[in-house]
């Protein structure tokens, strides 16, 4: 019976690519569905048969470890040279779209909490 390797959803296509390669690369058998019109489901890769699912799963932790490796690495690059989007060069950048969400947050938090202020008084 199949087994679900990888949901798609908030998948960057790079990633499931270089996912896709490596199930080849390895003679894994494996298949994708699609994302549903709807958004109820984004997509997934499967494995086809279930004595390869272990070692599809070992390969996709290992390949997982190297791209956060990665992604740590560039990001501390990125912050060495300045260039990383933390909320203060985002606040630089575009202070009135950061002012405004800053204001939804705020709309939000006092909406859920208004039944416990009312309540408590």
């Amino acid at each position: 019976m199949s087994q679900l390797l990888l949901n798609l959803r908030h998948v960057p296509e790079d990633e499931a690519d270089e996912v896709r390669a490596l199930l080849e690369g390895n003679a894994i058998a494996w298949y994708e569905t699609e994302p549903n019109r709807w958004g109820i489901s984004a997509g997934a890769i499967w494995i086809r048969e279930d004595g390869q699912f272990e070692r599809a799963r070992a390969l996709m932790d290992e390949y997982q470890a190297q791209r956060g490796a990665a992604a740590r690495q560039a990001w501390a690059a990125a912050r060495r040279e300045g260039t990383a989007r933390t909320f203060w060069a985002q606040l630089r950048h575009s202070p009135l779209r950061v002012l405004l969400i800053l204001i939804g947050i705020i709309l939000c938090a006092a909406l859920s909490l208004w039944p416990l202020l009312l309540a408590a008084w």
